[in-house]
């Protein structure tokens, strides 16, 4: 391997990713490296973006999918442009390097019927703190986006009931402040009512105490538990994250701007936000074909 890269140096740099995510970069990086040295090129000095996009269609006549040859991009993009900050490279080879346009596999969206499966308690059996502790880990999927892990993350002194807004800790420790939905509000209010029933003072660190959610052991909600939530409401078998697909979608079906739904969900590139774009706009399709007379 040629010593110029300074994939080490890079992957060293991601500090607020995960190791899944340093591992994934480091070995998409290395993966372009060896591509490159078979065209007697050792140094990412000499990289064109001719070259990226050669690599690129190699990736895709090699039969990848769409998804992993659009990470190995990012990968790559990333990269180059931790060299241009430090001061190693001038001009950017991925600049207007795009993956291979196609339909790929969009955002699955709640229907109504779900939606109302999911946010209603029809089992007399469940005790009322557990079935107004899910609606409300529900509500705030949905009415507000969230990602499980920040709802699993999140304190009491994160909600704002006044001024309808929570804290929330993000991917790579990113804080944002986001709108609460009414009913949000009131399933909230509603499940700080029975949250005594499920905190333990005695044998409960300071943790487990500030914890918004908590199981029937005094624990903190996990994202296990949120599944089991899920699992235990839905008319169909579906996943927490299908609340989120659906926030962002509806949000963007009703109108709203593209960077404001971008902040909501908490995604650094607004690439990530765009594709519920193209969610939205088969449904409205959908819509048109089904209820058009002459479509």
């Amino acid at each position: 391997m040629a010593t110029g890269w300074k994939i080490e140096e890079f992957v060293g740099s991601m500090t607020a990713a995960s190791a899944n995510t340093t591992s994934a970069y480091a070995s998409d990086i290395r993966q372009f490296e060896e591509w490159i040295l078979r065209l007697k090129i050792d140094t990412p000095k000499l990289v064109t973006r001719d070259l990226v996009r050669q690599y690129v269609s190699f990736l895709t006549t090699s039969q990848k999918a769409k998804r992993s040859v659009a990470r190995k991009l990012a990968a790559i993009r990333r990269y180059f442009a931790w060299h241009i900050r430090n001061g190693t490279l001038k001009t950017d080879p991925t600049a207007g390097v795009h993956t291979p346009s196609g339909t790929g596999r969009l955002p699955k969206v709640l229907t109504k019927e779900q939606l109302n499966s999911l946010l209603s308690c029809q089992n007399p059996e469940v005790p009322e703190w557990k079935s107004s502790r899910d609606t409300t880990v529900i509500e705030l999927l949905y009415g507000s986006g969230l990602r499980v892990s920040e709802v699993c993350s999140l304190d009491i002194d994160s909600i704002d009931v006044r001024n309808n807004t929570l804290v929330v800790m993000g991917k790579g420790s990113k804080q944002r402040r986001i709108p609460v939905s009414e009913p949000s509000v009131v399933a909230l209010r509603h499940w700080l009512k029975f949250r005594h029933e499920v905190v333990f003072e005695s044998n409960t660190s300071s943790n487990q105490m500030n914890a918004l959610f908590l199981n029937s052991r005094g624990h903190r909600l996990a994202p296990r538990d949120v599944r089991r939530i899920i699992d235990q409401r839905a008319l169909t078998p579906t996943h927490p994250h299908a609340l989120r697909h659906t926030f962002a979608t509806h949000l963007l079906d009703n109108g709203a701007d593209l960077r404001a739904v971008q902040e909501l969900l908490g995604h650094s590139d607004v690439a990530t936000t765009q594709r519920y774009t193209q969610v939205s706009k088969e449904r409205l399709k959908s819509a048109y074909g089904a209820a058009h007379p002459r479509a």
